[in-house]
């Protein structure tokens, strides 16, 4: 009994000394991946176990020859160890790693969520509050003038109008992110549509005197599906008339490099803050009040367009991103680019 206790014991203090600098190193290296911090926790195991049976059977008096036995099956064994748990580790690294960037992108979507629930609901009950105003003041014959009567029923077609669109983008943008999107890719020319985009919004443009500025050729072709092509098109132009100011310009160009058809839609907006650059394709942003369309009856999306735009390019398989120049700010759309 005696000398199990001297055995136990010896084999006790090597592998505290193997565990004591285990945990030198693993403060040490606190602050690396979750991947080093495994393999030394295994190390520091395999070592605490083969120290031991080398102290115990350096104690034991052995033979060289069956001490180098001892020694070899120790060390396959913790070969082996160690190469299973590195194998394990990593895996197990990935998997709380990828646990993590889960949970966040969870916290995320559900924060993203209560604040669209919140910006909508305000949205919707403000020109709500408008309409039923009106309504009442029509009903109870308290506007009986022709041209107050006029304006109320023009402004609660605009309302009407406004809401709806607000309605169709939230319904675009639940099909972006639930990942319902149903392409039918094609090559399109993508002059086609922007002169279409261009020449939808050109009555928008010439009430407040602001040029559309595009190049008459070279435009590439795109492989996209065409509506929604047209859609992106034609909320970058919107968002560049809304921020513009009067007399002001939009230019409209596009090219391409390889293999990539670019577009690109360049306002006089005055610039975006930096600061704000990359929340800009955030649902419901709208940055700061100088950067806040002045009317709603601009065809605008109310803070979503920018966010379809970008759901639907990266549904493509492109890419969209926004930059300040000398005197306004560029949106860039990137897309797959037919053969020539």
């Amino acid at each position: 009994m005696r000398d199990l206790a001297l055995i136990f014991g010896a084999a006790l203090v090597a592998a505290l000394a193997v565990g004591l600098a285990g945990a030198v190193a693993l403060r040490a290296l606190r602050g690396r991946s979750i991947t080093v911090h495994i393999s030394v926790l295994l190390a520091m195991t395999v070592g605490a176990v083969a120290a031991g049976v080398a102290v115990v059977a350096e104690a034991m008096f052995l033979s060289p020859h069956d001490l180098e036995v001892v020694l070899t099956t120790v060390s396959a064994a913790a070969v082996v160890s160690l190469a299973v748990g590195w194998l394990f580790g990593r895996r197990l690294a990935a998997a709380a790693v990828w646990a993590d960037q889960a949970r966040e992108r969870e916290r995320r979507i559900e924060k993203g969520r209560r604040d669209l629930v919140a910006w909508v609901s305000h949205d919707l009950r403000t020109p709500l509050a408008g309409l039923r105003a009106m309504a009442e003041a029509l009903e109870d014959g308290v506007v009986d003038d022709p041209a107050t009567v006029a304006e109320y029923h023009r402004r609660i077609r605009v309302e009407t109008d406004r809401m709806t669109r607000l309605v169709d983008d939230l319904f675009e943008l639940s099909r972006i992110n639930a990942g319902a999107l149903r392409l039918s890719l094609s090559a399109v020319p993508l002059g086609d549509v922007v002169s279409d985009a261009l020449a939808g919004t050109a009555p928008l443009a010439a009430a407040r005197r602001i040029r559309l500025l595009a190049p008459e050729s070279g435009w590439p072709t795109v492989t996209a599906s065409e509506p929604e092509l047209a859609r992106v098109v034609g909320n970058l132009l919107l968002n560049a008339i809304r921020y513009t100011p009067d007399d002001g310009t939009v230019r409209v160009d596009a090219g391409r490099d390889a293999d990539t058809a670019w577009l690109a839609v360049a306002d006089t907006c005055g610039g975006i803050p930096e600061r704000d650059l990359p929340r800009v394709f955030d649902v419901a942003f709208r940055g700061e009040p100088a950067r806040t369309p002045r009317a709603a009856d601009d065809g605008g999306s109310g803070g979503l367009g920018l966010a379809i735009v970008r759901g639907l390019i990266e549904a493509h398989g492109g890419r969209v991103d926004v930059q300040n120049i000398s005197d306004g700010c560029r949106f860039v759309v990137r897309l797959p680019a037919t053969g020539t």
